[in-house]
């Protein structure tokens, strides 16, 4: 579905991505992870088609992304950025229908699909609030359904999160990600940045770990989330526990 070929994003002679390829297949959920500056959030935009490489190429159904148009695109695929900001009042339930705007639609529509994907993120009940009072966690379950509203009825949607679980306590960080993974099971298709290992290797059915600007792994959660290539790129020791279901919790030593 998207194809990065040796893609380059150059900034004042510093590389802040080198040389990455990569292939998101349809229906899957890509985690995208590695330290602070690896280029993570810069690679999600490449593949949104949010920021253009220097060098290479980024193509979406086997056509260049240079060539979509904006309105196509925002059709197709949607973006949850790291923050989401907002000077006015507006309610949860008109931030989330703002997601359908690129589907031409009557505003009646706009609002069932919005009201369904505020109640898919636990926030109905404040749909009718302002902007202004939500915390940041509620800001950012509201963004998140202004996401999945923009891609309902999007049978080979396309959904990218920077950070999806910042400002989120434990129970919305598994929550978001659990409903993120339902709609993968589901047809859609996410890539996600991602600081939590454990998390990542839970959901993603495929990783790619940056660090500096470069591709050190791509691949299954369990061929790439190993202990021995952690510690080379974190400099940490990292210990692979059993979780008693057949997984492993990743944790420094």
């Amino acid at each position: 579905m998207i194809h990065a070929r040796d893609v380059s994003v150059l900034r004042r002679g510093r590389a802040l991505l080198a040389d990455v390829s990569v292939d998101v297949r349809p229906g899957s959920f890509t985690a995208l992870v590695g330290p602070n500056g690896a280029g993570k959030t810069t690679l999600m935009r490449l593949l949104s088609g949010d920021l253009a490489p220097d060098r290479g190429d980024v193509s979406l159904h086997g056509r260049s992304l240079k060539q979509w148009a904006a309105s196509d695109l925002a059709r197709v695929r949607a973006v949850l950025p790291q923050q989401s900001d907002l000077a006015f009042g507006f309610t949860p339930l008109e931030v989330v229908a703002l997601g359908r705007l690129p589907h031409g639609e009557s505003q009646p529509t706009s609002r069932r699909i919005a009201a369904a994907a505020l109640e898919e993120v636990g926030m109905a009940e404040h749909a009718e609030r302002s902007w202004l009072t939500l915390s940041g966690g509620e800001r950012q379950r509201v963004q998140l359904a202004r996401v999945l509203a923009q891609l309902h009825g999007v049978d080979d949607g396309l959904l990218f999160l920077d950070e999806p679980t910042n400002h989120l306590d434990l129970t919305h960080q598994v929550a978001t990600l659990r409903t993120v993974r339902e709609r993968v099971d589901r047809g859609l298709t996410a890539v996600a940045v991602l600081h939590d290992l454990t998390l990542a290797s839970r959901v993603a059915d495929h990783v790619v770990l940056l660090q500096e600007g470069r591709m050190r792994a791509s691949g299954a959660p369990e061929q790439v989330l190993t202990p021995e290539r952690l510690q080379a790129v974190y400099g940490v020791v990292i210990d692979a526990l059993a979780d008693g279901r057949g997984g492993h919790v990743l944790v420094p030593r």
